[in-house]
């Protein structure tokens, strides 16, 4: 799977969440200050080329859909993060995890029931 640049992720977080838009509602949905109109379209056109959103045409009108479930990128951006940084290891990309405080032990607990759940 293609990675997405930082803009080009912003914009699939909001088509993501709002599972099928107009320019107007992306636009509406990101952070101010607001990127002008022609800036969010050329960035939807990357992501169609890339083939991360879909169209649905109606007269002038396009209405954007995600083709590329948020699911399915994350675990393909999760997967590149662990073999670039961590020599491939979510075991090492846990304990640094743990190490720099973005996960409590608490969490990680909660994390071994869960995975001992779906074994």
């Amino acid at each position: 799977m293609k990675n997405l640049t930082k803009s080009e992720e912003q914009i699939m977080q909001v088509i993501w969440k709002l599972d099928k838009a107009f320019l107007r509602e992306i636009i509406d949905e990101l952070p101010n200050p607001k990127p002008h109109q022609n800036t969010v379209a050329t960035v939807i056109k990357i992501l169609v080329e890339k083939e991360f959103v879909g169209i649905h045409v109606f007269g002038r009108t396009h209405q954007y859909y995600p083709l590329v479930s948020k699911e399915a990128y994350s675990k393909s951006t999760m997967k590149t993060i662990v073999k670039s940084y961590f020599e491939g290891s979510f075991s090492n990309a846990v304990s640094f995890m743990v190490k720099e405080n973005n996960l409590s032990l608490e969490e990680l607990e909660q994390l071994l029931k869960e995975l001992k759940k779906q074994r």
